[in-house]
């Protein structure tokens, strides 16, 4: 919450006069949700090969399992229905930004487009000859490893609806209570098959619950410290959500790197992936029970007219003394809490929801989920790829401290344009290391710049930006910039084995094409952070009304 601007001295003070022990522990308790983030969408990087191999086969020797036929026809309806229902939801969100009259248009239209393009793709034969096998397999591969971010979409754009109806707390519980279904879900999907598909799907809806607590907890963890946080800290509070995401990524790699250890390939293939989805439900478990001992924020609290609730928070939070001046500052900005999403023009729908695609459009998430098949394809084995992905893995939270330590002192758009200079530079170097087939030590060390070039940027700074950007009276918009965020990601994941195992691509990039795309749009990103993002550094949230009328 943005108490007082920082260019006040009483920041400093009010702050001091309050419980600044209290503030950080409520801090932590929603970082959880960042954690289980970043453990619940990194799990699929150890478990990638073997959920192929058990599920689909082995693409590249055309060996498959024997109901491949089966699962490809089945790929085709849930993949139909899925982006059915996810583009039903997504219409609720274009009803709220255009109104009813335009956004009914709107959306009859995207549903008449979505429906002719299912007609057309139920249509198709299914293949016969083992390349159409092939190419279809590598997208059945891209689906199931992909599944938890089709969860996101739902879950994001779902957010703003929960964070408003039930509450910045409540929404996070029904997260929590999401991630830990999906851990167990996804651990057996044969034994908790409650849905009559093949295993495999059984599997990829678990996992799309998951994502929905992802989703859910990628808007309202940031939104819940942002709203507790005085002006002074509040980037480096909201900063420590990406390093409990990218910590999440880094346990999870480790857990991985330990399981695969206790077996060889053909357990890893039969067993060992269960459990790496299984650890998840430990701290999915540790976060439900911790948010039941933490309060709601004073800003939903004054929403609901809990006036005598929220004052008796931001007692705790900033002190006696300065409680009550908050109150009165929060409620004065309240006055518009219904209003339209477009109420202070497109630009700043547009801003959040760039921001959304450009933090994806990069790339990062390829590294993310798909280090371990990056590193394979540069020859390392198994075991060598998870060790080599914890690299990645450090790398990645070393540069989010540095973000958090100077986000608060250099501003947000200085980093974020660094930023997509040192990825645009690492990606195409990337690239040619590929092309030119010289994957060694130079292709590790193009990754580990990327990595720290995005850490120290568009990861945790991104979502300071997104969590101060939007006025109170439309919090509720940034659901729709969230859910931009994970379509984007989705369409990244899904495409990019697509792009790395094509079979032209590869003979004429040798891997290498990918890379290039996202090297471009690591430029691109910074064009626009310069061109069109304001800077928020030192803004109170209750000021942001007065940037975009302006």
């Amino acid at each position: 919450m943005a108490f007082i601007d920082t260019s006040s001295k009483s920041t400093q003070s009010s702050f001091k006069k309050g419980n600044p022990l209290y503030t950080m522990m409520l801090t932590l308790v929603a970082t959880l949700g960042g954690l289980l983030f970043g453990y619940d969408t990194a799990v699929v990087n150890g478990a990638e090969k073997s959920l192929v191999g058990f599920y689909i086969g082995d693409p590249e020797k055309n060996k498959f399992v024997p109901e491949i036929i089966q699962v490809i026809s089945q790929y085709r309806i849930t993949l139909v229905l899925v982006l059915f229902l996810v583009f039903v939801i997504i219409c609720g969100q274009i009803f709220k930004l255009l109104g009813k009259q335009k956004g009914m248009i709107a959306s009859v239209v995207i549903l008449g487009l979505t429906g002719i393009w299912a007609y057309s793709f139920l249509s198709k034969p299914l293949p016969q000859d083992i390349a159409a096998i092939k190419d279809t397999a590598d997208a059945v591969k891209g689906f199931v490893i992909s599944s938890a971010l089709i969860g996101c979409v739902i879950g994001g754009s779902l957010s703003g609806f929960i964070s408003k109806s039930l509450g910045r707390k409540n929404g996070l519980i029904i997260a929590a209570i999401a991630f830990f279904l999906s851990a167990i879900g996804a651990w057996k999907p044969e034994a908790f098959n409650v849905f009559g598909t093949l295993d495999v799907y059984s599997f990829v809806i678990y996992r799309i619950i998951g994502g929905i607590g992802v989703g859910i907890a990628s808007m309202l963890s940031p939104m819940y410290i942002a709203e507790i946080a005085p002006a002074n800290i509040r980037g480096k509070l909201v900063s420590f959500n990406q390093f409990a995401i990218i910590f999440g990524m880094l346990v999870i790699y480790f857990v991985n790197y330990f399981i695969a250890k206790q077996g060889n390939e053909e357990w890893l293939i039969t067993e060992g992936w269960r459990w790496m989805f299984f650890s998840g439900a430990i701290p999915a478990g540790i976060f439900l029970i911790l948010l039941f001992f933490v309060p709601e924020t004073p800003r939903y609290l004054a929403i609901q007219g809990k006036d005598e609730k929220a004052l008796s928070v931001l007692q705790k939070i900033a002190g006696q003394e300065s409680a009550p001046n908050i109150l009165k500052e929060i409620k004065s900005t309240l006055h518009e809490n219904n209003a339209p999403w477009l109420s202070y023009g497109f630009l700043i729908i547009f801003v959040g929801v760039m921001l959304s695609v450009f933090q994806q459009f990069v790339g990062i998430n390829v590294v993310l989920y798909y280090a371990g098949n990056i590193f394979r394809n540069m020859g390392a084995s198994t075991d060598s790829s998870l060790l080599q992905t914890i690299i990645v893995g450090s790398v990645n939270l070393l540069f989010t401290v540095v973000a958090i330590v100077t986000v608060d002192r250099f501003g947000r758009k200085p980093l974020m344009i660094i930023g997509s200079i040192g990825m645009a530079i690492s990606m195409m170097a990337l690239g040619f290391t590929f092309y030119f087939n010289h994957v060694g030590i130079a292709a590790l060390i193009f990754m580990l710049t990327y990595t720290a070039a995005f850490a120290m940027s568009w990861g945790p700074v991104c979502w300071v930006l997104l969590a101060e950007i939007f006025p109170n009276s439309i919090r509720g918009a940034l659901s729709i910039a969230v859910a931009a965020q994970w379509i984007a990601n989705w369409i990244v994941s899904l495409t990019f084995p697509m792009l790395n195992d094509n079979v032209w691509l590869t003979e004429k990039f040798n891997h290498g094409f990918a890379y290039w795309i996202y090297g471009f749009m690591s430029i691109v990103s910074a064009v626009f952070m310069w061109k069109f993002v304001p800077e928020t550094k030192g803004k109170t949230l209750e000021s942001m009304e007065q940037l975009w009328k302006k």
